[in-house]
This record gives C-alpha cells, structure tokens and sequence, in this order.
C-alpha cells in the first residue's frame, strides 16, 4: 500500500496545479492500493470544497466509496503516540493530518508515500529515524 497525503489528492483533482500532471501519472504508475487517514479525508475535503467547490469534494468521497483507497483508522491507544509526534515537530509545525500519516507509516513499516508537501515529508520520521520516500516528487 502506498501512503496519499492531502496535497497529492488536491494535485489529482485540480487541473491547473503544477503537480497535477505528475499526480496523474503516478497513479497511473502504481501497481497497489493507496491508504490514507481520517484526518486527510477531513483536510483533502474541507480545502477542495474551499477551492473548487462542492462537485470536487463530492467526487473525491464517491472515489472512496467505489475502493479507490482506504481509509487507517486511528484508535485511542494511537492517542500518546500522535501527541508524541505533534510535540516533537512543534517548530514546523505537525497538524494532526501529518502526525496520522506519519503513525501509519511506522504502522505498515515503510514510508512510500505520494505528497507535493516536500519540506516537510524531507523533514518526518518514521520510527524516529527512517525517511520518507516521496514517490510524488
């Protein structure tokens, strides 16, 4: 499974972003399922209703709903561990959306995932020390 962060599903859905083509492409590419996390659902809807309106995020959800990916499910014992994550990048700093990728990393032990947020997929860790690998960029 390869790892889809909010900035990746905007990429795909937005014609005139300057990751789109290379989004496309990439998923195009693949040849196993994606995963994401509640909190990037939230994210990826919230600002495709923002900046392209309601179809966008509708088609987005129908996507979900049809298999395109699926969706980690945080539990209460993830709790310390996303505080834990959050405190540790304060200085960028980690939204909740970044922390649950980061803790559903270590949870399937590799950090392949698609993400136009280059500085800061550079910057994470996952297990303290291993560096993402952005597949987007």
């Amino acid at each position: 499974m390869v790892i889809a962060d909010t900035g990746f599903w905007l990429a795909l859905a937005n014609r005139k972003d300057r990751h789109h083509l290379m989004a496309k492409e990439r998923l195009g590419e693949l040849r196993e399922p994606l995963i994401t996390t509640w909190p990037v659902v939230t994210e990826t809807c919230y600002l495709l209703l923002k900046r392209l309106g309601n179809p966008s995020q509708r088609s987005f959800l129908d996507s979900f709903s049809y298999g395109a990916f699926t969706v980690f499910d945080l539990r209460p014992e993830h709790g310390p561990r996303l505080s834990a994550l959050v405190e540790s990048y304060a200085d960028l700093p980690m939204d909740l959306a970044d922390a649950s990728l980061v803790l559903l990393a270590e949870e399937l032990g590799h950090g392949r995932i698609l993400s136009s947020d280059r500085r800061d997929f550079r910057t994470y860790r996952w297990k303290q020390h291993k560096p993402f690998e952005n597949l987007l960029l």
